[in-house]
């Protein structure tokens, strides 16, 4: 099953080749920041709060 890649909104690059500084899109953390489908990045609390997905839980 093909699937999209997620990738970087301000680099156009997926997570394992970004080489941008990561911090959360919310509230700026920058522990434990995973990339979402919408481009941007977010911690494991605020993606949770949101239901935001990284490339690894997309089924």
């Amino acid at each position: 099953m093909a699937y999209k890649e997620f990738r970087c909104i301000v680099c156009d690059q997926t997570e394992e080749n970004c080489h941008c500084h990561r911090y959360c899109a919310l509230c700026q953390s920058d522990y434990g920041v995973r990339l979402t489908e919408d481009g941007q990045y977010y911690c494991a609390d605020c993606r949770e709060a949101c239901d935001y997905k990284t490339q690894d839980q997309m089924t």
